[in-house]
């Protein structure tokens, strides 16, 4: 499979790169505007110098297989129109846009040219998480930290809170009838925010605090007497009267713990089987998300 990957930055080089780099049965060609990235990421993989382009005219010439967008946000829009017209398979890195009419318009353009696109929503992959979908879950909490990094709502929403709010419309096990959004906003700046999300016998909340003093990620399930409780991704803890914990083992790798590496090979595997993957489910949490935004800015007006 020739396969393209658009966007060199942190995320492709830790998570994504070494996943498909690894992959025999890809033939992985690289783009970026920024020649220097481009020949040491491609030097560190050992790929030709046909594998290298810092053009996007000059990829779509390699008659691509798949692409991966791991590009900016704000190019997304641009990106993957390009490749969607060109009838290439495509797999960006959340979110699709920043605003919600143009990942609406994405979704309805592959699925005008009847072409794959699908969104990296890896913790539906990750092992801790996909257990939790398992387990009752009569209340679901998850927070998601960092320390001194308070930013314009929309952005904050979109590049990072959308991973709880994903993972929340994942784990829910029933239709949503409530949905109520709190936040703190100074200066313009989104401090914190909570989403919650209720149903028939659940509610979901959700929780991102960019003042928290630490950085960390904690998802709870719990329901029937029991819990189960997944700390940063790597670990699994089970309450039914005595604490027991489950840790990653040490020869793990990073992508598979975090689920990057089944999202990657699932969605090649659609791919090579010919299935094309719709993006609707996708759209539903950027629909999520604009309703946050827009509860967010009321606040702040």
């Amino acid at each position: 499979m020739k396969v393209g990957c658009i966007g060199l930055g942190d995320i492709a080089q830790k998570a994504y790169l070494p996943v498909l780099g690894g992959l025999p049965e890809v033939e992985l060609h690289l783009q970026t505007r920024t020649p220097a990235t481009l020949t040491r990421v491609a030097d560190g993989l050992h790929l030709p110098e046909p594998q290298r382009h810092t053009d996007l005219e000059s990829l779509l010439a390699q008659n691509l297989d798949a692409a991966f967008v791991h590009a900016p946000t704000a190019v997304h829009p641009e990106l993957v129109t390009r490749l969607l017209e060109a009838g290439v398979p495509t797999y960006v890195d959340k979110p699709l846009a920043y605003e919600l009419a143009d990942s609406q318009r994405l979704v309805a353009l592959a699925e005008a040219r009847n072409t794959a696109l699908a969104v990296g929503f890896n913790r539906r992959h990750a092992p801790g998480y996909t257990q939790c979908a398992d387990h009752p879950r009569e209340l679901i909490l998850m927070q998601k930290n960092r320390i001194g990094l308070p930013e314009e709502p929309r952005t904050m929403i979109l590049d990072d809170f959308i991973h709880v709010v994903d993972t929340l419309r994942f784990l829910v096990p029933g239709p949503v009838d409530d949905v109520t959004v709190r936040a703190r906003v100074q200066d313009g700046l989104l401090h914190h925010v909570v989403l919650q999300l209720a149903g028939d016998g659940f509610t979901a909340l959700g929780v991102m605090n960019r003042l928290s003093g630490s950085a960390e990620e904690i998802l709870e399930v719990s329901g029937q007497d029991t819990k189960r409780q997944v700390v940063n991704l790597a670990e699994v803890i089970d309450h039914k009267g005595q604490p027991t914990i489950r840790r990653r083992g040490d020869w793990v790798p990073v992508a598979r713990q975090r689920g990057v590496e089944q999202a990657v090979l699932a969605f090649l595997d659609a791919v090579r089987a010919g299935k094309v993957l719709s993006a609707r489910d996708a759209l539903a949490t950027h629909e999520l998300c604009e309703r946050v935004v827009r509860a967010v800015q009321e606040r702040a007006a």
